[in-house]
């Protein structure tokens, strides 16, 4: 089965199984079983072995899964050896929360670009990333050959400048306004809705916990 067919559940939690076999990797512990790894990341062993399943017979059955195979083996499928360029769009509270916090300290992920309208911000180095005035987002996007945005700007402006960075080429925008975008099929959105994850939380917290 090809990457394509991968169900897009699945294709979230295996960021997920990655992190955590990092860690494992590094306190030295050379194999897991799927009720080991279950209980690490809270999802269900039936789950990880039809996640795994996806991608071929990567454990043994009666010894579990290798560490170091299965971790070289999502690094590959995950490409995180290669690191990914994105840019972020709106340097507001939020945005410079991610600009402080940048991706490629955990990950392959790093923000190397930021636009934003106003001109205090602009022309700017907000915690080691260039700032840039949005007239330059189209040209900056293809220059940089940055194929994956992250929104952070006002609601009203969020169609305009998802409209925007299509045309500069971009492939993917992890959005972080609560306005759903209107895209080509061959752009894939990530929404990311803070208020919502919240409510739904204190909702199981007053209905679920004991």
């Amino acid at each position: 089965m090809t990457s394509d067919n991968i169900p897009r559940a699945t294709a979230k939690r295996l960021p997920v199984y990655y992190r955590y076999l990092n860690i494992l990797h590094d306190t030295g512990k050379q194999r897991i079983s799927s009720t080991e790894l279950a209980e690490a990341v809270q999802v269900d062993s039936a789950t990880i072995r039809r996640d795994f399943s996806y991608f071929g017979a990567l454990g043994k059955r009666g010894y579990g899964y290798d560490v170091d195979s299965l971790l070289s083996f999502f690094k590959q499928i995950l490409n995180q050896e290669y690191l990914t360029n994105v840019a972020l769009l709106g340097v507001g509270n939020l945005g410079h929360a991610l600009l402080n916090f940048n991706f490629h300290k955990d990950s392959n992920v790093r923000i190397s670009a930021a636009f934003d309208p106003r001109e205090d911000l602009a022309n700017t180095i907000q915690a080691g990333v260039p700032v840039y005035p949005t007239s330059e987002l189209k040209y900056q996007l293809q220059e940089q050959q940055i194929k994956v945005v992250i929104l952070t700007v006002p609601a009203e402006a969020a169609q305009p400048v998802a409209d925007e960075v299509v045309k500069a080429g971009v492939k993917g925008i992890l959005n972080f306004t609560p306005i759903r975008l209107s895209v080509p099929e061959n752009v894939l959105v990530q929404n990311v809705d803070l208020t919502n994850e919240l409510q739904t939380l204190i909702y199981f917290i007053q209905n679920y916990s004991k």
